[in-house]
């Protein structure tokens, strides 16, 4: 243990710009710091997101709910630039007080619905529409459970793991390790569940799988924090059969460009506001 040792004092102050890649966001309050209203296109469902881990899921569950020939789950989906402030803007803020992609507005009610928090989205989604959640009440607990076990276990991996070990201004061995341990200790969580299951709740592909796909088939492709090596990301054999298996669905292809701005253009749709606009990216790739 090197560490340099740190006595915290009797009453924290925030020195703005600590905190490493994303310290020009970080900040200790909560609200708008600009006025700047949303855009609302042609479809009831509105979604302002990126795709990060937490937008991917939603933008794969409106794409597997088009491809089940589910047509009210038409959207839009607008980009919100995080690392340029977006989320804390007045119309994003009114959607989402704790300013967090992704956030929906669902005009086909009255009063509109907003939805924040990606499970809420996936569970919002799912029972609106009758799709991705068994009916079985068994095998609906269980979709459940699995739902809300990636809401819990994930920010140990975000923002623990990928924090230390990817984005911190400085390396320190023991975060490193103590979330190490954790995330190791999650995908076995994973393997050995997957082992005797094709899909986190069975035999059915369900908005338990969506939500776990983009973070933990992410980690184990090395989409994410490039620490696939590290992390012995290989040892996990069903995992990576799983998220395998889960990548070939064409919905999943089409919900993991929308909202993204970064890695190789034919798979950058910064935009989505019709199915045609898959189409038109690849004439322009």
């Amino acid at each position: 243990m090197s560490d340099t040792t740190y006595t915290p004092p009797r009453v924290w102050k925030w020195e703005p710009g600590n905190g490493g890649q994303f310290a020009n966001i970080n900040r200790p309050v909560a609200g708008a710091t600009h006025e700047k209203p949303l855009p609302v296109g042609k479809h009831p469902l509105q979604l302002y997101s990126l795709a990060t881990p937490n937008g991917v899921k939603v933008t794969v569950m409106l794409e597997e709910l088009l491809e089940k020939g589910i047509t009210a789950a038409e959207y839009d989906a607008y980009l919100i630039q995080i690392g340029e402030g977006d989320q804390f803007g007045s119309g994003f803020v009114e959607v989402n007080p704790n300013s967090k992609i992704p956030a929906l507005m669902d005009h086909s009610v009255n009063p509109p619905q907003r939805v924040f928090e990606s499970g809420a989205i996936l569970l919002y989604l799912a029972e609106k529409f009758n799709a991705f959640l068994p009916a079985d009440p068994a095998k609906r607990t269980e979709c459940l459970s699995w739902l809300f076990w990636q809401m819990g276990s994930a920010p140990m991996l975000g923002g623990g793991f990928g924090h230390f070990y990817a984005y911190a201004p400085e390396k320190y061995q023991y975060p490193i390790d103590r979330y190490t341990m954790e995330v190791k200790r999650q995908l076995d969580v994973l393997d050995r569940h997957l082992a005797d299951n094709r899909f986190m709740a069975g035999d059915e592909y369900t908005i338990a799988d969506m939500a776990i796909y983009p973070w933990y088939g992410a980690l184990v492709k090395n989409r994410v924090y490039e620490a696939a090596e590290f992390l012995e990301a290989h040892t996990y054999q069903h995992v990576i059969r799983w998220t395998e298996e889960i990548d070939a669905r064409p919905a999943v292809q089409r919900g993991r460009m929308v909202n993204r701005t970064w890695g190789e253009p034919s798979e950058q749709l910064p935009e989505r506001h019709d199915a045609s606009d898959f189409d038109q990216l690849q004439i322009n790739n």
